[in-house]
C-alpha cells in the first residue's frame, strides 16, 4: 500500500492543501523514500538525520522537505500504522532570517502617480491601489473575481479555500470604482479580465506593467515586486500600530510567527532611522571617525 499517496489524499481532503504544495511534499516524499536505506516507512531517526544533513542549509526547500516528513510520519501515527515517530527531535536549520524588503509610502505613491503614463493605466492603477491598500497575494489580486467586492471590504478566498475579509481605504475604493466604470459590462467573472487562456490579466503581465511603474518613478525595478507591496503594506500599518492579530488576519497567514517577521522590519527601520537622524547619533559617528 503506498501511505506516502493516502497522506497526500488526507491533506487534499482534510487540510485544503494546494496543488502546488501538494506536488512538492510528494517530490519532498518520494525522493526521501528512495533515498533511505529501508524507506521511509522502516527509517530510524539516525536515518533521517544522516539524509537530511546531506542537503545544502542554502537549500530553500530543506524546511518544506522537513515539514512533508514530519507531515508524514504524523499522519503514519494518526492511522496507526506505525507506533514510534522517528522524525521527533528532527530539527528545522536555524539560518538568519532575511528581512522583507520594502518601499516608503513618498515611493508607493510615486509608483501609484506613474501608472498614469501606462497603457490601461486605469486598470494598473486600481490593482496597485488594491494591492497595497488590502495586502493581497498577487494570484488573490488577478484572480479576484467580481463577487469579492462588498463596497469597502473584499471577501478574499486564499490558501487552503480558506476565506477571510478585508477592508478598502477610501483612496481604494475609488480607484476600483473607476475601474469598474471603465471596465463597463463584461461576460468575465473577474474584476481585471483579459484574453489570457486563464481569463484574467495575469501576474507576468502585472509584474512586468510594475516593473514599468517603477522605472517611470526613478525607483531601483529591483526593489519593485507585487510581494514587496504586500511587504509595505504590513510593516507600514504595523509601524502605525496596528494590532499583529489584524495583520495576521488580513494577511491570510495561518501562522502568527509568519507575521512576527514584520516586527523585526519595523524595530530595523526604527534603527536606521534613530543612526540617519538623530543629532546625538551623528555627533557619535564622527566621534568613532575620528578615532579610527
Amino acid at each position: 500500500m503506498n501511505y506516502i499517496d493516502l497522506f497526500l489524499e488526507a491533506l487534499s481532503a482534510e487540510k485544503g492543501r494546494s496543488e502546488k504544495t501538494l506536488a512538492a511534499y510528494a517530490s519532498d516524499l518520494s525522493a526521501a523514500d528512495a533515498a533511505l536505506p529501508h524507506g521511509l516507512l522502516h527509517a530510524k531517526t539516525d536515518d533521517l538525520a544522516k539524509y537530511l544533513s546531506s542537503i545544502p542549509v542554502v537549500s530553500s526547500s530543506l524546511s518544506r522537505k522537513i515539514s512533508a516528513i514530519r507531515g508524514y510520519y504524523k499522519f503514519l501515527l494518526t492511522e496507526k500504522i506505525i507506533s514510534h515517530n522517528p522524525a521527533i527531535g528532527i530539527d528545522n536549520p536555524k539560518r538568519d532570517q532575511a528581512l522583507p524588503k520594502l518601499l516608503s509610502t513618498d515611493e508607493i505613491d510615486l509608483l501609484i502617480s506613474s501608472a498614469g503614463d501606462i497603457k490601461t493605466s486605469i486598470r494598473l492603477r486600481a490593482m496597485i491601489e488594491l494591492l497595497y491598500a488590502s495586502g493581497l497575494r498577487v494570484s488573490e489580486l488577478c484572480e479576484l473575481p467580481t463577487t469579492a467586492i462588498l463596497k469597502n471590504r473584499l471577501l478574499i478566498h486564499g490558501k487552503g479555500a480558506k476565506e477571510r475579509i478585508v477592508p478598502m481605504h477610501e483612496a481604494a475604493q475609488r480607484a476600483i470604482t473607476r475601474w469598474m466604470d471603465c471596465r463597463g459590462k463584461t461576460d468575465s467573472k473577474y474584476v481585471f479580465p483579459s484574453n489570457s487562456s486563464a481569463g484574467h490579466i495575469t501576474r507576468d503581465a502585472f509584474f512586468k506593467n510594475l516593473k514599468k511603474c517603477a522605472l517611470l518613478a526613478g525607483i531601483d525595478t529591483e526593489r519593485v515586486s507585487p510581494h514587496v507591496l504586500r511587504h509595505s503594506f504590513a510593516s507600514h500599518l504595523l509601524s502605525g500600530g496596528a494590532n499583529l492579530r489584524a495583520i495576521q488576519s488580513m494577511l491570510g497567514h495561518e501562522d502568527i510567527a509568519t507575521t512576527q517577521i514584520y516586527t523585526h522590519v519595523t524595530s530595523a527601520h526604527l534603527r536606521r532611522t534613530i543612526e540617519e537622524h538623530h543629532p546625538l547619533a551623528k555627533k557619535r559617528i564622527i566621534k568613532n571617525d575620528k578615532k579610527m
